[in-house]
């Protein structure tokens, strides 16, 4: 016997496939709102200032004036070379304790960042290695910084370090405590280090996202210098359903036209610096090249995207 065709019910379903859409677009609209509000464009390249040594740091090297003058020369390269934000991190004062920093630590940065807002109007902000994101957010609320790097929001990651586990309960009650909006851009399976299980991508990245709240997450490869594999950055960002998705590392304007495929943003260093030597200073010629590279493959992704809403249309 045939069965009969209900028209109700699948009224009834194409409403719901509709609502799902409308959703999922919705929740989009509104990440790209908050990146936009941040950096004024929806893909925003973030220049890394790399300070050195800091006080209390095992190579520390007794000036601060030091310090801060060449942060400001990075940060002034970056900004005339185009980039949409800086992060400063204290990545020089490695080997890193791996939770809490000591307080001139804290208070140098809080110094730099000052010292960087007066030259540049840039977006900052902060990540404190490697992974006191407590003093990172008090420091971005008194400074009015705009977002801070996480490299482990949640879960627990083997390190140089030893094992450093996620505080995102602490860290999202902090900021509620400080009253301040600064955004967490969170690391997924971050470089340096490795999962105590097996890793699954897309689980650590909606874990991050919906259990650790984060604002962005970032995908790096396996080491500074390093970049994530085009595969890895598709699944993030489906498992990140509208969250942006930041390259995190290893990014140069060689291969930035293929990451940016499957990314919203990259953050970038390495290959900004003289002769691509992650001990050198940011070459402003590097960063020019590279800011061009990206713009031109965000403009052909623009253009593709266009190409194929005409086509589906048609």
């Amino acid at each position: 016997m045939q069965q009969l065709a209900n028209p109700k019910g699948s009224t009834v379903k194409k409403l719901i496939l509709d609502y799902g859409f409308w959703t999922l677009n919705f929740a989009k609209q509104i990440k790209d709102v908050d990146l936009y509000q941040i950096f004024k464009t929806r893909s925003p390249i973030i220049g890394v200032v790399h300070l050195l040594p800091l006080p209390t740091s095992p190579r520390w090297g007794g000036s601060l004036k030091a310090v801060i003058d060449r942060a400001e020369q990075e940060a002034t390269a970056l900004a005339s070379g185009g980039v949409d934000g800086i992060i400063v991190e204290n990545f020089f004062d490695a080997p890193f304790t791996k939770n809490q920093v000591d307080p001139a630590v804290v208070s140098a940065m809080t110094v730099v960042v000052q010292r960087i807002q007066n030259l540049v109007t840039l977006p900052i902000g902060l990540n404190v290695l490697r992974n006191d994101a407590k003093s990172a957010m008090a420091i971005a609320s008194c400074v009015q910084a705009q977002f801070i790097r996480v490299n482990v929001l949640t879960g627990v990651m083997a390190t140089d370090q030893g094992l450093i586990e996620g505080e995102a309960y602490q860290l999202l009650r902090y900021r509620r405590e400080l009253g301040c909006n600064v955004k967490i851009l969170a690391d997924v399976l971050v470089k340096h280090a490795r999962p105590l299980s097996s890793p699954n991508l897309t689980v650590a990245v909606k874990d991050t996202i919906e259990r650790g709240l984060a604002d962005a997450v970032i995908l790096s490869g396996w080491a500074t210098g390093s970049p994530p594999n085009l595969e890895d950055l598709e699944l993030a960002c489906g498992a990140a359903n509208g969250t942006p998705v930041f390259i995190g590392s290893g990014a140069d304007w060689e291969n930035i036209a293929t990451l940016m495929q499957a990314a919203d943003g990259v953050i970038v260093s390495s290959s900004l610096k003289r002769q691509g030597r992650i001990e050198q200073p940011i070459d402003p010629i590097r960063v020019s090249q590279f800011v061009e590279a990206a713009h031109r493959s965000w403009n052909s992704k623009s253009d593709s995207k266009s190409a194929e809403q005409v086509k589906l249309h048609s």
